[in-house]
């Protein structure tokens, strides 16, 4: 008769008894996070500041495009353009046009 056994006796103590023992009395630490409490509020203020940041560049983004459209549109029309239409939608330079001919500036 054949008989198997698993692990070897020595003495009363088995191998497998001696490792389920050595087993049972292992204790895993618990983890314990010191750190990200520390760190949850500047994360939670860079949080803030990045969705700022990124409302402010979208309106950079939408008062840049517009402006190329402007460029684009007035690349398109400078050839024909006359200074009237020019200064019709750049009044601020008329003004500066006049002042410097009324106060006889030519530029030199």
């Amino acid at each position: 008769m054949l008989v198997i056994r698993f692990g070897w006796s020595f003495e009363g103590f088995t191998v497998t008894n001696v490792i389920y023992s050595s087993i049972a009395g292992v204790e895993i630490p618990k983890f314990v996070d010191t750190v990200t409490p520390q760190y949850k509020p500047k994360f939670d203020e860079l949080l803030v500041e990045l969705k700022e940041a990124e409302e402010k560049s979208l309106k950079e983004s939408e008062r840049l495009e517009k402006e190329i459209a402007e460029v684009q549109e007035l690349k398109q029309k400078i050839s024909t353009m006359t200074a009237e239409e020019y200064f019709e939608k750049h009044p601020e330079l008329k003004k500066k046009f006049d002042d410097e001919i009324r106060n006889d500036y030519w530029g030199y």
